[in-house]
């Protein structure tokens, strides 16, 4: 996919960058020659194990840095380390490191039946704490770290990876709908606040994606890979689209979901997946 050399030169940070998607825009970033690119991850044996790969393949411009995103000291840490390899330079920020979640809301008949047949859990107050740590605050603490850089360069670009669940409100993924959500309104609200400052923001939605995120299920039919996922997002990225849409169902959620002229057709839309998820069918 042409950007037009947009990425040429620049530096960038991955978080989340030891599998999936994140490990896709980052071989991807180098195939579009990018100067240097950093992977952090909180997985240090799979880190480790790709930066000394692609070490190989494009000598002295990746590093990796394990970093635990929940913890702010940790994520500004990375971004100074990685801004000290880098010459002193971000041109590029992804926030994608986040966790798929579900579970119940609360203990009900109901809900005790799909908790049986889905494996879900019911979702307490420290379940919901630790779903915005990585998927909100995450992304928060690298915002914030990245504009104390690229603040004084008056340029840079920030993307959050966010979801199509953001605006789609699937049954037993409350968490996961409710952080992305918050993760996109904050994104697009920076996007303003900070544009005077030659600071780009963008959300992305991956869309339905090959990833670990469906665990011991099967991704769903018409799933794309990781790296084409990549591909959609860095071209948005180029772009500076305000949303960029993974993919057709993300495309459609987002004109649609809350469109009150058709509010009768999504909740009959919305409803199924709630039954079928209940009977224990991974439906979206």
């Amino acid at each position: 996919m042409n950007n037009k050399n947009y990425f040429l030169g620049k530096n960038a940070i991955v978080t989340g960058a030891a599998s999936g998607i994140g490990l896709a825009l980052s071989e991807e970033l180098l195939a579009q020659k990018v100067n240097k690119v950093v992977l952090a991850d909180i997985n240090e044996e799979k880190l480790q194990e790709h930066v000394d790969r692609l070490n190989k393949q494009y000598p002295n411009q990746v590093m990796g840095i394990r970093t635990d995103v929940t913890k702010e000291k940790e994520v500004q840490n990375m971004i100074d380390n990685a801004v000290s390899f880098m010459d002193g330079r971000l041109d590029l920020l992804i926030n994608n490191a986040g966790l798929g979640l579900s579970g119940t809301f609360t203990l009900t008949e109901a809900s005790k039946y799909t908790s049986k047949s889905f494996n879900l859990s019911v979702q307490s107050n420290e379940d919901w704490e630790k779903a915005f740590a990585i998927n909100f605050y995450g992304a928060l603490y690298g915002c914030r770290a990245a504009i104390g850089v690229m603040a004084p360069q008056k340029s840079g670009q920030i993307v959050n990876i966010i979801s199509g669940i953001a605006w789609s409100p699937m049954a037993y993924q409350t968490m996961y709908a409710s952080t992305k959500a918050a993760l996109n309104l904050l994104t697009l609200t920076l996007r303003y606040e900070y544009w005077d400052e030659g600071i780009k923001f963008n959300s992305a939605t991956p869309g339905t994606t090959i990833t670990a995120i469906w665990g011991e299920s099967a991704p769903p039919e018409g799933a794309q890979t990781a790296q084409e996922s990549a591909l959609k997002i860095l071209k948005g990225v180029a772009e500076n689209q305000r949303i960029i849409l993974g993919d057709k169902g993300d495309e459609e959620g987002c004109l649609h979901c809350f469109d009150h002229t058709i509010g009768e057709g999504l909740d009959e839309y919305f409803l199924n997946v709630a039954r079928e998820r209940r009977k224990g069918k991974l439906v979206i």
